[in-house]
């Protein structure tokens, strides 16, 4: 494997650990490339700030003790795949759910695209959907 791919790699990881599982709106603005486009969000929050939003304003009130668990990870030229799960206690509001106490499991699949030592492009699916269907029917 090249070493860029392995620098890639450790973008995303880095990205796992410090922006999504520690809340580092820092880490964020220096891993984020300017014309970031987020495949995957609806339209008007593909952007960056769509992204940072989803985990410091939804995720992260509602689960405090999120952790992220890096299964897996595969590159290929400027493109990183991560299999992985968003997890924690809901002890706070998710979107329109009371907290349950419970612990949650979010299994996430993404794809990102790394330009410039920074995040450009990302694709991905989730359990999300999933989850919040099994919440509310307790």
């Amino acid at each position: 494997m090249d070493m860029n791919t392995e620098a890639n790699k450790k973008i995303v990881l880095r990205f796992n650990k410090e922006v999504i599982e520690q809340g580092n709106v820092d880490s964020f603005h220096e891993l984020m490339h300017p014309d970031f486009v987020n495949h995957s969000a609806p339209e008007g929050s593909q952007g960056a700030a769509g992204m940072i939003y989803t985990f410091n304003q939804i995720l992260r009130p509602a689960m405090p003790d999120l952790k992220v668990t890096v299964f897996q990870q595969i590159a290929e030229g400027d493109l990183v795949t991560t299999r992985k799960t968003i997890s924690g206690t809901m002890t706070g509001t998710l979107l329109v759910i009371p907290p349950t106490g419970k612990e949650i499991h979010i299994s996430v699949i993404d794809i990102v695209r790394i330009k410039d030592g920074k995040y450009y492009e990302h694709w991905g699916i989730n359990t999300l959907p999933t989850v919040l269907d099994t919440l509310k029917k307790q």
